[in-house]
């Protein structure tokens, strides 16, 4: 019970001369909430048709909870709860025709289960597909994920679509599915979302993995963006030697720059100057990704 959820290595796949993803090294530990980032066209849904066996490596291999994805993929995919990032349904059933066909085909939904998922979803059952918005579509999509109550849940873009209060519900059930000891991997390029529901993070750019980070350290680590306003026009020169401190600008009365670490220092340096008010924040996980793109994090406190 101790292998990983989800497990590659070197996994790559091309289109023709067109890069899927390629030499990915992945490894998702059971129990938690994985994000996996990146903007369209970075090769995360590729990974995720690799792992439920939806189309084949070019080379590299992976498995999901011990399975291997191409030699075992009927029973790795029975652990599975998948909701794809286009759910392609049957439009001219209803929502509870659907359901009750998708359980048919498999063995560990439960009725009750999938009621109770349903009511908490909002779903729109007693109506034909072809009629709903697609958020009501994708409520169904979530709904046949999470009702088998799978070991591992796949989630491509899982949020799209959804309003906010559904979105809330969301972030509930994958909490729960997580205090079980259940896992969640999740593709998304909405970043605030990952932010709210994740453990760790991996960044795809291009079909090539940039970085894989620990939520919780990022958020410990990251600098801080901080406004001095001043009764006096402040001068940059004291700020300049103290340590964790850069991107120093002046405005009028005010002061902006980014600080790795304690403030004191900073309030100190800005005592002649008679502050009179402190606005400090940090940046989001946006923020720190578009940085990981190479767009600068705007450095000034509004």
């Amino acid at each position: 019970m101790n292998e990983s959820a989800i497990l590659c290595r070197g996994l790559t796949k091309f289109y023709g001369r067109t890069r899927g993803i390629e030499a990915l090294d992945l490894e998702v530990r059971r129990g938690e909430v994985f994000g996996y980032l990146g903007p369209n066209g970075a090769g995360k849904t590729t990974t995720i048709r690799l792992l439920l066996d939806l189309i084949r490596p070019t080379s590299g291999e992976a498995s999901i909870l011990g399975r291997d994805c191409r030699a075992e993929s009927p029973g790795a995919r029975q652990a599975v709860g998948y909701q794809p990032g286009e759910f392609n349904l049957y439009e001219n059933l209803t929502g509870a025709q659907l359901m009750t066909y998708i359980a048919s085909l498999r063995s560990d939904v439960d009725t009750a289960t999938l009621r109770a998922y349903a009511n908490r979803l909002g779903v729109i059952l007693d109506r034909p597909i072809g009629t709903l918005s697609h958020g009501n579509k994708q409520k169904l999509a979530l709904l046949q994920a999470f009702a088998p109550r799978p070991e591992l849940l796949i989630l491509d873009e899982p949020t799209n679509g959804l309003d906010p209060l559904v979105r809330q519900v969301f972030h509930e059930m994958v909490r729960e599915v997580r205090d079980e000891g259940r896992t969640v991997f999740l593709s998304s390029h909405d970043l605030s979302e990952v932010e709210k529901t994740c453990d760790r993070i991996a960044t795809v750019k291009d079909g090539r993995l940039v970085a894989i980070e620990d939520v919780a350290e990022l958020r410990a680590r990251s600098l801080r963006l901080v406004r001095l306003d001043c009764a006096h026009e402040p001068s940059a020169e004291p700020f300049a030697p103290l340590e964790g401190v850069d991107r120093i600008e002046i405005a009028g009365r005010s002061l902006h720059c980014r600080v790795r670490g304690p403030l004191g220092p900073v309030l100190n340096a800005a005592a002649p100057f008679e502050v009179i008010d402190v606005i400090s924040r940090k940046p989001s996980l946006e923020e720190f990704f578009l940085s990981l793109y190479g767009r600068e994090v705007a450095d000034h406190v509004e």
